[in-house]
């Protein structure tokens, strides 16, 4: 499910605004960050462990950054964890 999400956002992110409306874009990216806010720290923390082992094994180097900054960028960790 986690792999399923990360790659519609991964969509979203990188669509041309022909492809998605960027107002309608930031509105997906917005209400999954509040999401994943909601879980417990715990389920976060899976969240991100699981994000990791997918950007270990993940050759496209655009989507392994994509991976490795979903964390912050999606309120998981701040920058100064």
């Amino acid at each position: 499910m986690a792999a399923a999400l990360v790659d519609v956002l991964w969509f979203i992110e990188g669509s041309e605004d022909e492809q998605m409306d960027p107002d309608d874009a930031v509105k997906v990216l917005e209400g999954v960050a509040h999401m994943v806010s909601t879980l417990s720290n715990d389920q976060q923390q899976e969240l991100v462990a699981l994000l990791g082992e997918m950007a270990a094994v993940e050759t496209d180097p655009a989507h392994r950054k994509f991976l490795e900054e979903f964390p912050e960028g999606f309120g998981l960790i701040d920058d100064a964890s």
